[in-house]
Formats: structure tokens, sequence, C-alpha cells
């Protein structure tokens, strides 16, 4: 478990990944090494997996985001994850219960493109699409406490 320190420490991360240690030590009212060590602690548990940084995917002229509802035709299971898996466009996927097998997201830079990769898949699968207008809620942690 986490205490409201670790806590602390990992919202502040959520935040900006890039704080520097001494940053972490002014919020957190801990020393620098204090710090350093629950991070490492943190990271050998598995809490923190990595640190990342964000990137606005429209200044590599993506203009479109998608989200993709995909059922697989009979017996194409394993060849759809494989294809959804070589289309980089797709940039996150779910594998889920339900009607739909999969659900991800793609990042096109235009209509025709997006037909034209939703077309790889149409042999393989049924799919769903609807178009990101704004999203409201960005990844974030589930409550800690």
């Amino acid at each position: 478990m986490t205490d409201t320190i670790d806590q602390l420490l990992i919202s502040t991360l959520m935040e900006d990944s890039r704080r520097s240690l001494k940053a972490l030590a002014q919020i957190s009212g801990l020393s620098a090494p204090s710090v350093s060590e629950r991070l490492r602690r943190l990271e050998e548990r598995g809490v923190l997996r990595g640190y990342t940084v964000e990137v606005d995917p429209r200044s590599f002229g993506y203009q479109l985001q998608a989200i993709v509802r995909i059922r697989p035709l009979p017996g194409q299971l394993q060849e759809v994850e494989r294809q959804i898996i070589a289309i980089a466009e797709f940039t996150e996927c779910d594998k889920v219960t339900g009607e739909d097998c999969f659900i991800a997201r793609l990042q096109v830079r235009s209509m025709e493109q997006l037909d034209t990769l939703l077309d790889r898949l149409n042999v393989l699968a049924e799919t769903n699409t609807a178009i990101i207008k704004k999203t409201p809620v960005k990844r974030r942690l589930p409550p800690m406490a």
C-alpha cells in the first residue's frame, strides 16, 4: 500500500513527470535523498512503472482521433489483433468483454486515411467508429485513497 506522502509524490508526478527531486522534496517536506528512496521503492513494487512525456498528435499532422469498436468475424480474432498491433495509427487498444472484442483509439490525418486503415480490418471484422470531438477527461488515476 501507499501512504499519504507516496500518494502526494505520485499525484505531483502525474501533473508533471519532469519535477526535480528538489521540487518533490519541497512539496512533500522530505529531503531529496528520502524522496529518491521512496520513488525507488515505488518503482521496485511496480507502483510507478515509468515516466512519460505527452505529445500532441496534431503536431505530426494527425487532425482526427477516433474510437473504433471492433468485432472480429468468426475465426479471425488473432489476425485482427495482429493487424491492430501492426497499424501504428492505433495508439491504444483494449481487449474487452461484450459484443465487441476490441476498443481502440486511432489517430489519423484525414477521413481518407481513416477509410484506408479501416478497410484493412473490414475483411476480418465489423467496425463501429466514432470521431472524438473533445476529451473532457484526459487519462487520470483513480482515487488512491
